[in-house]
């Protein structure tokens, strides 16, 4: 098998792929172009969307060559793939903001530069928006519609999955519009190979078979198993959410916390998938002799490190140790400043302080917490959620430590 490919394999990565057998001769004989898409319906990812981006990095470093596709077009309509209902319809200034955010955090993990390094392919990022958005309709019907049939995409299980809920003709357009992506980067740029998770494949296969129809050459498909927590939870859910990668939406600190908590049994598999780990290396945290906890802190600092920088995987690792061991740097606690003249004569009662520090979403989760044990302001549990705190409640240095359930902090700090 092709080195690269291997690579995937023997990480863990690959659900499905066509033709592999084709694909590795291909990717054995010359460096392939390839290319995952990604829809700017948010200003930022999280981590169950970069799943394919990690194997574009490995598929990079094995010599081919990435395009990283952003959909400034199709994210104008949203993919049903995977959804239960159809996705909220952005103004053109959002998904353009969007596009831009996205670009800056996907370079944390695909190589981007105008040299990459020796022996690396040369990544790209384009835009559908640029072939999309002018496109004739009427034209495209005749020229590219004749090729798709009805029954046939009612077969894919990602639109029999929205039929019973409903499915609108905007959102069953998506499947002609990213084949149409396939085959137009394949004009553009010799694209031989679209990636991405498990819910893609029929959009895959059907641009595939568009690029066959249109006199177009070979192309391939491979898709990426659907990460699951040993819980039996998706991927990238915290108690605050989704597990974004903008740290304005979750703080370096919180993503750090979110692998540092991992489940035992997932350790191996996530350094294996979110880390550029060797297999080798990533074999010594596997060790039964070897304290799991050493894995968690490696796994923690590594995909924090890719994803923040080194500079922010260093605090992140500080305030942990500060706060769970010892000889950390507490002021590396995420924390949420506050005017003393602001902070309410009365004091703030344990509930707003809770939702103002970020620990919980609503004064509703943080009245849930309190009344079950799971609150601490300074060290001392707080069970009633009346209770109300004075600025003169602070500690010597101005803060409130907050902590929720175990593993939990924050820090409201006074100035």
């Amino acid at each position: 098998m092709n080195k690269g490919l291997k690579v995937l394999y023997d990480r863990g990565f690959v659900k499905d792929c066509t033709a592999l057998d084709q694909l590795s001769d291909l990717m054995d004989r010359e460096s392939v172009t390839f290319y995952c898409g990604v829809d700017p319906t948010g200003r930022s990812l999280h981590v169950g969307h970069i799943v394919p981006f990690f194997a574009m990095h490995h598929l990079q470093e094995a010599g081919n060559n990435p395009i990283a596709l952003v959909g400034g077009g199709t994210g104008m309509i949203g993919d049903p793939s995977g959804k239960t209902e159809m996705r909220k319809i952005l103004s053109v200034e959002e998904i353009q903001s969007n596009v831009e955010a996205i670009k800056g955090q996907l370079s944390s993990v695909v190589d981007f530069s105008e040299t990459p390094a020796k022996g690396h392919g040369k990544a790209r990022m384009m835009n559908n928006a640029d072939w999309l958005i002018d496109l004739n309709y009427i034209q495209f019907l005749r020229d590219i519609g004749k090729y798709f049939s009805v029954n046939r995409m009612l077969t894919f299980e990602g639109v029999k999955q929205r039929l019973e809920r409903g499915l609108s003709v905007i959102e069953f357009n998506y499947q002609l519009l990213q084949s149409y992506d396939f085959y137009m980067l394949n004009k553009l740029t010799g694209c031989r190979l679209q990636i991405g998770g498990a819910d893609q494949w029929g959009n895959i296969v059907a641009g595939i078979d568009l690029i066959d129809r249109m006199g177009g050459p070979e192309c391939f498909g491979l898709t990426f198993n659907l990460i699951m927590r040993s819980d039996g939870k998706k991927m990238g859910k915290s108690e605050k959410g989704a597990v974004f990668l903008d740290p304005e939406m979750y703080s370096p600190y919180d993503f750090y916390q979110y692998w540092r908590n991992v489940a035992d049994a997932d350790v191996e598999k996530f350094m294996k998938i979110f880390t550029f780990m060797s297999l080798d290396e990533i074999a010594t945290y596997s060790d039964p002799a070897r304290n799991i906890n050493e894995a968690k802190e490696k796994l923690a600092y590594e995909v924090t490190k890719i994803i923040h920088g080194e500079e922010e995987a260093e605090k992140a690792l500080s305030a942990a140790k500060a706060l769970f061991s010892s000889g950390g740097d507490m002021s590396n606690v995420p924390a949420k400043e506050v005017r003393k003249e602001e902070w309410p004569e009365e004091g703030m009662g344990v509930l707003n302080m809770f939702t103002l520090s970020g620990l919980t979403a609503s004064n509703g989760v943080a009245r849930r917490i309190v009344t079950q044990g799971g609150a601490e302001v300074n060290g001392i549990k707080v069970s009633d959620p009346k209770t109300a705190f004075k600025a003169a409640d602070a500690a010597s240095d101005g803060s409130f430590l907050l902590k929720s359930g175990k593993k939990r902090y924050a820090k409201i700090v006074l100035i």
